[in-house]
């Protein structure tokens, strides 16, 4: 995916994996990253794959590269 512009309008999306399983919510974008809200029983599962292990938020950024797609409704990461 080309670079992309993310918005206010990412907020309240659902991220998802390459296969469909939901992981979180976006809440906020800040500076052009958006930020999701983990889903609790996805957390575990990605935590590593994306690099969150030693974040302490409670909203985690998301990385260009980790996106495939966007969509009215959802962002869908890459498989990892």
């Amino acid at each position: 995916m080309d670079e992309t512009t993310y918005t206010d309008e990412e907020v309240g999306k659902h991220v998802v994996t390459a296969d469909g399983d939901r992981v979180g919510t976006v809440t906020a974008v800040r500076h052009g990253t958006p930020y999701i809200d983990p889903d609790p029983d996805a957390f575990d599962r990605i935590k590593a794959a994306m690099g969150w292990e030693d974040v302490n938020d409670d909203a985690y950024p998301l990385q260009e590269g980790e996106v495939d797609e966007i969509t009215n409704e959802e962002i869908r990461l890459r498989q990892f």
